[in-house]
């Protein structure tokens, strides 16, 4: 199980050195890169063979329901592609030094995986019940192929879930007292210098700070009288 205690959200402090065998190790890393891996196979799979002609029309061999086909290309594209840019931001993680930054990814990764775990169980009660009351296809055509984007879009929910379970971790976790800088922490950091003389000894500091002891040499020099001979 990965330890998320420490620093910010699971993170270190940033600026460290990158290791790309540690990196490719991260229970995080490799959950997206499965994901990644059963999209392909889902969306791959229904476009392959998913379709068929008839009458110069294109119909879908799920039960001819054409909705069925495209939600499971769609959300398996989309899953394609979000796993990527999850990947992706596993690796710029570390070199967020934000903390606020750190927090809105963590919380759209928790909100986007538990999404696909939802979507992704839609999808194969939804492809199950039209493929149950479909026909067989011609020859038996594309029933592999169907039945691996059900099995994997099974397999999906739970890999999404485990994307959603460590990104609530990371979030429940929040961040270490250690972590946070002096100027975080402390709001008025930005103005503990505000009541440092701002003039910088110009021209214009002359009429703010009187030369010292000038009351008394002029207050002397009214007081002085020539003296008569």
């Amino acid at each position: 199980m990965m330890d998320f205690s420490g620093g910010a959200y699971g993170g270190g402090k940033a600026g460290g050195a990158f290791d790309p065998i540690s990196f490719a190790m991260r229970p995080t890393v490799v959950l997206r890169a499965v994901c990644w891996l059963f999209a392909i196979i889902v969306f791959g799979c229904i476009s392959s063979e998913g379709w068929r002609e008839e009458n110069g029309k294109e119909y879908c061999i799920i039960n001819r329901d054409s909705n069925a086909c495209n939600y499971g290309v769609g959300i398996g594209v989309i899953a394609f592609l979000a796993s990527m840019g999850f990947i992706a931001g596993e690796y710029f993680f570390e070199q967020m030094s934000s903390v606020k930054t750190r927090k809105h990814y963590v919380l759209g990764d928790l909100g986007f995986s538990a999404l696909w775990t939802f979507l992704y169980f839609i999808g194969f009660c939804y492809l199950t019940n039209a493929w149950g009351k479909a026909d067989d296809p011609p020859n038996g055509e594309g029933v592999n192929n169907v039945q691996a984007s059900i099995v994997f879009s099974f397999f999906s929910i739970f890999t999404w879930a485990g994307c959603a379970y460590f990104a609530f971790l990371r979030f429940k976790a929040g961040v270490d007292p250690s972590f946070s800088s002096t100027y975080e922490s402390d709001p008025n950091a930005g103005n503990q210098y505000a009541s440092y003389p701002v003039g910088g000894g110009g021209a214009d500091s002359d009429q703010y700070q009187p030369a010292p002891f000038s009351g008394q040499q002029q207050q002397q020099a009214g007081d002085f009288t020539a003296p008569t001979y």
